[in-house]
């Protein structure tokens, strides 16, 4: 407005409002020129999902910036001239072809947060981790082979992500992130959970999956908080006992290991809502899973198990029970006593018969029992109101069928028959 240009004052107060400029998906090639025109005040700056291929100098004369995002660019160099942004809180060059950060980096000792992911960046330079303050740091599909023996300088860290990298082993020095709530190593190269990790007492969330590991330390109970652990995809044969230590564990994730026995300590997990330990070599589930009484998921699937531990039936806060492709020829009465399951699949078992007393489960909506050997089902199945499927064979075209009520000849007793029973006489023992 004319006012506006007569009025340098206002003018200048207007200057001063520009704090925060978003470029977002805006096609650009390079930066434009009004962010050099806001150098004295700008605060956060937002270039990301653009074309961008370089950073200019004039960039690091923006001394006030606060938030600088540059992520999904084609930005190939971060410049050691980085060290000029002395007040830089936030930091995401993510999603680029930069192949080293600068040793310069350490000069911007206010950084909370750094996203370097996906960057064929090689390696960290030892200025990194002079970052005392950060809090957030991002290293996931960065070709990273080892990280610096001086990691655990960075004692403030909260959340580390390194997954999809080359990772082998981590540094002693890893200990000491004591703070370290969130920690993501899966999709490396690492053969063992070392016994650094015990050394993590405020760790609430573990990701180890899809590596190479053979062991667990058994200071792994030392994890007090631990909430959240998956190590799934890797070479386990066993779980260490010491897991009983981690009393807040909620979910423990040991899908396609090698395992063939859990620990009886496993029964100490009073807090576990989720248990999947399916694609193993179980050959047997201890008693004690019975003392999981908070268990809501549970999924066996896929092992070598004959038969189920009659303590199931304490489950009673069970939701969904998976236990698909075992060897299992019966299953124990006690399943009626899991009141709360609502999925319950059996598919690819060995059953001949099915209790009575599964038509105790009041809210059973799905029940698998396809590919079994099984002639007739309990008249107890016409209580189960809830019931929305029932699976008798894979090439079903109705999830419910009809069901014929007859006397078995040999028992007298009442059960029910279909057009799909009896099944696989012919399946190999």
């Amino acid at each position: 407005m004319p006012f506006v240009k007569k009025c340098p004052f206002l003018r200048h107060k207007i200057e001063e409002d520009v704090r925060v400029l978003d470029y977002r998906h805006s096609g650009l090639l390079d930066l434009p020129t009004e962010v050099f025109d806001k150098e004295r005040t700008l605060e956060e700056l937002f270039a990301d999902c653009n074309q961008i291929r370089d950073l200019p100098r004039e960039l690091f004369y923006c001394q006030g910036l606060r938030k600088l995002s540059i992520s999904d660019n084609e930005i190939t160099s971060l410049p050691p001239a980085i060290s000029s942004l002395t007040n830089l809180e936030e930091l995401d060059f993510s999603k680029n072809g930069i192949i080293e950060v600068p040793d310069s980096i350490k000069s911007c000792k206010y950084l909370r947060s750094v996203d370097a992911s996906v960057n064929p960046l090689g390696k960290l330079p030892e200025g990194f981790t002079h970052l005392a303050n950060l809090t957030h740091l991002y290293l996931n599909d960065t070709f990273l082979d080892f990280l610096p023996g001086s990691f655990g300088r960075m004692v403030t860290l909260k959340i580390l992500e390194l997954r999809e990298n080359h990772l082998k082993t981590l540094p002693r020095s890893f200990s000491r992130l004591i703070h370290l709530e969130r920690l993501d190593i899966g999709n490396n190269e690492l053969t063992e959970l070392s016994d650094v990790i015990g050394g993590l007492a405020s760790l609430l969330e573990l990701w180890c999956d899809n590596n190479q590991i053979t062991t667990i330390a058994n200071n792994i109970g030392s994890l007090k908080q631990l909430m959240f652990l998956d190590a799934s995809y890797n070479q386990l044969q066993e779980l260490p006992p010491e897991i009983e230590g981690c009393t807040s564990l909620a979910d423990l994730h040991l899908t396609s290991n090698s395992m063939v026995a859990l620990p009886a300590s496993v029964g100490n997990l009073v807090n576990l809502t989720t248990l999947k330990v399916d694609n193993n070599q179980l050959t047997c589930l201890p008693p004690t899973l019975g003392e999981l009484s908070s268990l809501s998921e549970l999924n066996v699937s896929n092992n070598n198990l004959q038969e189920l531990p009659a303590s199931i039936g304490l489950l009673r806060n069970l939701r969904t029970f998976y236990a698909d492709e075992n060897m299992l020829q019966q299953i124990p009465a006690e399943i009626g006593s899991c009141s709360g399951i609502t999925v319950l699949s059996l598919r690819s078992n060995k059953l001949t018969y099915i209790p009575d007393e599964l038509g105790r489960i009041p809210g059973l909506r799905v029940l698998n029992l396809s590919d079994n050997l099984l002639c007739y089902l309990p008249f107890s199945i016409v209580k189960l109101k809830e019931l929305q499927a029932l699976w008798l064979t894979e090439n079903q075209t109705r999830p419910l069928i009809p069901l014929q009520s007859e006397f078995d000849a040999e028992t007298g007793r009442k059960i029910l028959t279909c057009y799909l029973l009896p099944q696989g006489h012919m399946k190999e023992n």
